[in-house]
């Protein structure tokens, strides 16, 4: 599958969290409570937070299929979604290396959903803590160590 990897900048942010959305509530909403939904559109509806994430698009025929977004640097992964359709295409794994590739940092963290977390293990990532819930939001903390 010929992918492209390419940084998300202005009005194709809409479009990148627009995906995130659609995957999330296919795929994960369903683990979480109503508040935790609602925590994560108000996540999404955040314009503030979302322009300070470094993001990155996974293109396949110039349409939009995956999202990966950082902070702190890229050492932390705070969004990655592929839309449903290229599940198991290895799209996520490409945004990953992609973004490992930018970083400089020895580990990279990430809040894993319950639907990810087996996602993360492939991707290398271990578990540094037990499943947590904040504002109804389900996560397990992970860590890729950059070897």
């Amino acid at each position: 599958m010929d992918i492209n990897i390419k940084k998300i900048i202005n009005d194709d942010r809409d479009e990148a969290l627009n995906l995130v959305l659609d995957v999330f509530m296919e795929f994960e909403a369903s683990d979480f409570s109503e508040e935790g939904v609602q925590t994560f559109k108000n996540y999404i509806d955040n314009k503030e937070l979302s322009e300070n994430l470094e993001m990155y698009g996974a293109y396949y025929k110039n349409i939009l299929v995956g999202v990966i977004a950082t902070r702190n640097e890229g050492n932390h992964i705070t969004l990655l979604f592929v839309d449903g359709n290229y599940h198991r295409n290895g799209i996520g794994r490409r945004l990953f290396e992609y973004v490992l590739e930018l970083s400089s940092s020895e580990n990279i963290t990430v809040n894993s959903s319950p639907y990810a977390v087996e996602v993360y293990h492939h991707l290398g990532f271990i578990e540094t803590d037990f499943e947590h819930i904040d504002d109804g939001i389900r996560y397990t903390p992970m860590v890729y160590i950059n070897k």
